[in-house]
């Protein structure tokens, strides 16, 4: 049993009979949460109230409406991210999932082999947690997608010796207008997705000298592809190398002789559950972005600067470390004369000035309305000195034009600690508030200088 499962929540949904014993019984051998419901409404509230790790669905008992609960669980916002699976008879499903506005994450048919259904419950179970962790660390990114999601445009790429699956799978996709392209070895697709990662993988898994699961084991361990779904395709006795495959990765699985229609629907949940995630993803690094930089410059914030400053100091290895506040001489007077466009480019230049003047591994921070801070580490105070002035030069060499031809000379005042003094060792708040004692006394003193914070 994965621990990653443990005390996972699974609901099943359905008329009671021996099925859903079985099913429940067997479930909850394998350690899982398990719980029934009979209709509709206790399924939808069970699922607010619950809230269970992933819904069965058993369309093979009578007197069952599994499509509807499906469509009305996916349309909510409040249970569209729990994974549904819909048990059925297979030519039923198949008939009938095209017809669905939101279909299940996944199928099987009746009867369900228990090995497999606990293979594709920890998938799913997996799937669930994963996403979970997407949208605790971006609570307000864009939700997950719902069935509708087309996947025309989408790439696929399949790795199979025989011509006639590939053909197969290409007449199959291209009728949801997924592009397909053929690769003879993991090698290849290591290539084609460093230029335009694929949306899918599909493997046929063919008996041979070679061992046939160290293509998906290869591709999930690579950075590169770790994150494209993968569909096995083998043959009926080969059950067991499908679900060693599930164990290294791979994301759901078909039995020859391959139905084109099932593919299809296979092929579309697991592209459409890839761009889901890659819209996590997104949002989530915008989402970091947002919070540690500055939006007008592209410089790091507050926030970054005092956790960096904080991390340096703290670190067993820390050596000097000199800080520099910069402020815009007579800000105001250029929102005042030229505008407030203009105080936008004046920040603007500056920032990249600063951060093109200052070596590559010294942090650039807006910290507030015109003021910048240079964190440097392993810099002595005479250097820290020395690159200050090396600043307050460059920034007045800015050709600055707010009102073309005028030129309004940009100059900086500059405010430098170190952590030489021995009231600054070790505390980052400390050591910022010489370096703004430092700039007060640079302005105080006529701006455009550089003045060095005084040990008290």
């Amino acid at each position: 049993m994965l621990t990653d499962t443990m005390a996972a929540r699974v609901l099943i949904v359905g008329a009671a009979g021996s099925g859903n014993c079985l099913l429940q019984e067997g479930l909850a051998a394998d350690h899982f949460e398990v719980a029934g419901a009979r209709d509709e409404q206790t399924a939808v509230r069970l699922a607010h109230s619950w809230k269970p790790d992933l819904i069965v669905l058993n369309a093979v008992l009578p007197g069952t409406e599994p499509y509807e609960t499906c469509r009305r669980l996916k349309h909510d916002p409040r249970t569209l991210h729990i994974p549904v699976a819909l048990i059925t008879r297979h030519a039923e499903a198949l008939q009938r999932l095209d017809e669905l506005q939101s279909s299940p994450d996944d199928f099987l048919s009746s009867p369900v082999e228990h090995t497999q259904l606990l293979a594709r419950v920890r998938n799913m179970v997996r799937l669930k947690r994963t996403l979970d962790e997407w949208r605790d660390r971006a609570p307000d990114a864009r939700g997950s997608g719902d069935g509708d999601t087309s996947v025309s445009g989408a790439r696929a790429v399949i790795i199979d010796p025989s011509d006639a699956a590939c053909a197969m799978v290409r007449r199959a996709l291209a009728q949801d207008g997924i592009e397909v392209s053929r690769a003879a070895s993991a090698t290849d697709v290591l290539t084609q997705s460093e230029a335009d990662p694929a949306d899918l993988v599909v493997i046929g898994l063919a008996a041979g000298p070679a061992d046939p699961l160290a293509l998906p084991a290869r591709l999930r361990a690579t950075p590169a592809t770790r994150a494209i779904p993968m569909l096995l395709v083998a043959d009926p006795d080969h059950r067991s190398r499908i679900l060693r495959g599930f164990d290294l990765g791979a994301n759901d699985w078909l039995l020859r002789p391959v139905d084109e229609q099932e593919l299809r629907v296979r092929a579309r949940n697991q592209i459409r559950r890839k761009f889901d995630q890659d819209r996590w993803r997104a949002d989530l690094g915008e989402a970091v972005e947002l919070a540690l930089t500055d939006p007008l410059t592209g410089l790091y914030n507050r926030r970054y600067l005092l956790r960096h400053l904080r991390r340096l100091l703290g670190s067993s290895h820390a050596h000097e470390v000199a800080v520099l506040m910069v402020d815009i001489d007579h800000f105001k007077a250029i929102n005042d004369r030229f505008g407030h466009a203009a105080g936008d480019e004046a920040l603007r230049l500056v920032a990249g000035t600063l951060r093109r003047r200052t070596r590559v591994f010294d942090s650039v921070a807006r910290v507030g309305g015109e003021e910048f801070v240079v964190v440097m580490p392993g810099a002595s105070p005479s250097d820290a000195r020395a690159a200050a002035e090396r600043l307050r030069l460059a920034i007045e060499a800015i050709p600055f034009h707010p009102a073309p031809p005028v030129r309004h000379r940009l100059t900086v005042s500059i405010g430098v600690a170190a952590t030489g003094l021995a009231a600054c060792a070790g505390n980052a708040e400390v050591l910022i508030r010489h370096a703004d004692r430092a700039l007060y006394a640079a302005k105080d003193a006529g701006r455009n200088r550089v003045e060095f914070a005084q040990a008290a």
